[in-house]
């Protein structure tokens, strides 16, 4: 292969970074395949998460990723470019001011609601399908209940009051989740009663989270209506006014605010490329992730059509399934190029995890019993957490974990802002020179002991072996403790003695250099808490001073400061060239 080929990956959304990054870790060595990834905005969204946005969770750059963040380390071509049409027999796509050239195109722009023509809802509803739109939805609500609180009017105020997340699926149950917890906050801040708040769901279908088993439907219903949200199920729409909205029943529900989450089809400009679509406007692709009519040019995610199985209706839309169809395109992309089998696409979905507020969720996992409450909330996060580090390593994790578990916006618990307030780290510089100078002390004392030299450590049998031995096994010993120290520590006492030795001047030089502090810190708590197992502590500020210095100590005046960035970058180039 001596010709460059350029391939082009249109849509940072799931699919397309995972097809961008494969085709790139599968190919960092060649020189003569030129990767491209052109999306409208610099960041990749987490789209399934907007739900917190909208109901004020996190603030929007908890679920922004830069690009170019994303992209480091590789030779992937980030551009920022809103494409306005392609033309597929010369291969170029076209934006107002430029044209790139492919030899192969992944369509991954993915998808956009779809009203499903009933009158007034696209006009007078709020959908929730990118960051602007969780922005939008978050000033209305808060502007809505400030309204409120100053309405005089009965029946206005209750409309005001009124929210109506419409759909009942996966989407629509995580914003009525968020949405609960974030009135409690607005009805304290703008003094409203709760009760004046009223939350709806309202599904078309008889249940709602029609993919998940019926235990955990009626777990999520009940956990619902247990905060006084009124799930209306068999319930279709069919009008949307300003001021309101009608039911199949006939049933008039007055608000202010609809939130649509009724559906969602294929991005319209993929839809309409002219290329051959199915249902809702998917671009129809083969096993392999190929266009009908154009071999060189793949959709993935929400952009394509394929049913894994004749019958069984389309791939779902869902993160794991753009994940796969983006990796299935990578590697057939990168066969074509090289001349060998293509692989068809084998869509293996391990579950659906739902959040329904910051602390409760249902998950159904394959190999997993169906989890609810706390467990499937973690679980979420644990996935969430997976994805991310595979897209950036550590770097981007930190960024999740920081968001969504320490800084957050949710006023949850009375220890939470306790937990998550920021102090000045050079403050500690004093406490963590003189505790590393003291661990330091206490290991050079014990080598001119003659730690090095004679047995010191004494168990059991040792009991009365004299003074100047240290006895490990005392009134405050655990059984289990006591047996580790006969049947481990004391028959290798010389071993253990040198490697406590090090130990405790190692952390010491840890500490005054300020040089993997946390480390340093956490094994000397695990050195006092051994303390207190055994001989018993009489220093007990040498376990709190060590605990304190675990809150990155060593980035103030400590070569933490230089050493964490440097790492952090050489990883995440680490983990991009695995």
């Amino acid at each position: 292969m001596s010709q460059t080929k350029k391939i082009v990956v249109l849509g940072a959304g799931y699919g397309g970074i995972e097809a961008a990054l494969d085709i790139y870790r599968h190919s960092r060595k060649e020189k003569n395949i030129e990767i491209t990834i052109i999306d409208k905005n610099e960041y990749h969204t987490l789209l399934t998460e907007l739900h917190e946005v909208a109901g004020n969770r996190v603030t929007p750059d908890g679920l922004m990723i830069n690009l170019e963040k994303i992209f480091e380390h590789t030779k992937v071509r980030v551009i920022k470019d809103r494409i306005e049409s392609i033309d597929l027999d010369g291969q170029a796509l076209k934006s107002e001011t430029s044209s790139y050239q492919y030899d192969y195109l992944i369509l991954g722009t993915g998808s956009e609601p779809t009203y499903f023509g009933i009158p007034g809802m696209k006009e007078h509803s709020f959908t929730l399908w990118s960051m602007e739109d969780a922005l939008k939805i978050n000033r209305h609500i808060r502007s809505t209940f400030k309204k409120a609180s100053e309405e005089k009017d009965p029946e206005e105020r209750a409309k005001l009051l009124t929210i109506v997340v419409g759909g009942g699926g996966f989407t629509g149950i995580e914003t009525v989740g968020e949405l609960v917890q974030w009135a409690d906050e607005l009805c304290g801040e703008y003094g409203i009663n709760r009760n004046e708040v009223k939350l709806y769901v309202v599904e078309a279908m008889d249940k709602i989270l029609p993919n998940l088993p019926d235990p955990l439907i009626k777990k999520a219903t009940a956990f619902l209506e247990g905060k006084g949200v009124k799930v209306l199920t068999s319930s279709p729409i069919t009008e949307v006014k300003q001021d309101g909205l009608t039911l199949k029943s006939g049933e008039i529900i007055k608000t202010d605010t609809l939130i649509w989450n009724g559906g969602v089809q294929c991005n319209s400009f993929a839809a309409n490329l002219g290329l051959k679509t199915n249902r809702r406007g998917r671009v129809e692709v083969n096993e392999y992730m190929q266009t009908v009519e154009h071999s060189n040019i793949y959709a993935v995610g929400d952009n394509c059509y394929f049913e894994a199985e004749e019958g069984k209706g389309p791939m779902p839309a869902l993160v794991e399934s753009a994940l796969q169809s983006g990796q299935c395109a990578a590697h057939n992309v990168l066969a074509d190029i090289h001349g060998k089998n293509k692989k068809p696409m084998k869509l293996n979905l391990h579950g659906v995890m739902v959040s329904i507020g910051s602390r409760y969720a249902v998950s159904k996992v394959s190999g997993l019993p169906q989890l609810s409450g706390y467990l499937a909330t973690a679980l979420k996060h644990i996935v969430n957490m997976h994805y991310l580090f595979g897209i950036g390593g550590f770097t981007i994790l930190a960024e999740y974990i920081n968001h969504q578990l320490i800084h957050n916006t949710r006023k949850s618990t009375f220890l939470g802002p306790h937990f998550t307030a920021k102090s000045a780290n050079f403050w500690l510089v004093p406490l963590r020179l003189y505790l590393g100078y003291m661990w330091i002390l206490s290991g050079l004392e014990k080598y001119h002991s003659g730690w090095f030299d004679y047995q010191m450590l004494a168990g059991t049998a040792d009991a009365a072996s004299g003074a100047s031995m240290m006895q490990l096994i005392g009134d405050q010993t655990p059984g289990w403790y006591a047996w580790i120290v006969d049947a481990i520590l004391v028959p290798n006492a010389m071993l253990f003695q040198k490697l406590i030795v090090f130990t405790e001047v190692g952390i010491g030089l840890a500490l005054i250099a300020g040089l993997f502090t946390f480390i340093a810190a956490a094994v000397a708590v695990v050195m006092n808490l051994n303390f207190m197992l055994s001989t018993g502590l009489n220093d007990y500020w040498f376990l709190m001073a060590s605990i304190a210095c675990l809150g990155g100590a060593g980035r103030a005046f400590g070569l933490d400061h230089y050493v964490i960035p440097f790492l952090r970058n050489w990883t995440k180039k680490f983990w991009h060239n695995r």
